[in-house]
């Protein structure tokens, strides 16, 4: 895996990174020390990635949902019933 120190880091950045696209992650060193690791990213494929409506047509919502349990609620906080 190649080395680059901070400044060739900068100065040939896109040359870099094209390269770890391709699969070929290089390391970022400051005065030879190793600081960061640079590697591609795996796009999630589509059909990892989750979509709203994926429960469409599974599940029902009652008609009555906005008021579920608002009897039990206005209870505990000493509304009236």
């Amino acid at each position: 895996m190649q080395t680059v120190n901070i400044h060739e880091a900068k100065t040939n950045l896109s040359r870099l990174i094209e390269q770890a696209v391709k699969g070929e992650p290089f390391i970022i060193a400051k005065a030879g020390k190793p600081l960061v690791k640079v590697s591609r990213l795996d796009a999630p494929e589509t059909e990892q990635v989750k979509r709203l409506g994926f429960l469409k047509g599974q599940i029902q919502v009652p008609d009555d949902f906005d008021h579920l349990g608002s009897e039990e609620i206005e209870q505990l906080f000493g509304g009236s019933v």
